[in-house]
């Protein structure tokens, strides 16, 4: 029994390529998501979530604290 469906012959398929786009993308969007919620809420000091997200959001960790400082209620008036 294979887990795994081996790759044909003449190489990869589409579908698996294609696959794997789209969850490249998806995990892309959700380690960007504290500067995009930073951003829609106007939150100061975005430039700070930005650096978190990008050097530390490779981690869970990294990724917690950023989010979590993208829903401060340090935010610019209207």
């Amino acid at each position: 029994m294979r887990l795994f469906a081996l790759a044909s012959a003449s190489g990869t398929s589409a579908g698996g390529i294609a696959g794997a786009i789209v969850i490249g993308v998806v995990l892309m969007a959700l380690w960007l998501l504290p500067i995009a919620v930073a951003y829609h809420r106007r939150v100061r000091g975005i430039g700070m979530i930005v650096t978190v997200t990008l050097l530390l959001g490779w981690t869970l960790i990294g990724w917690v604290v950023a989010l979590a400082m993208s829903f401060t209620s340090n935010v610019k008036p209207d």
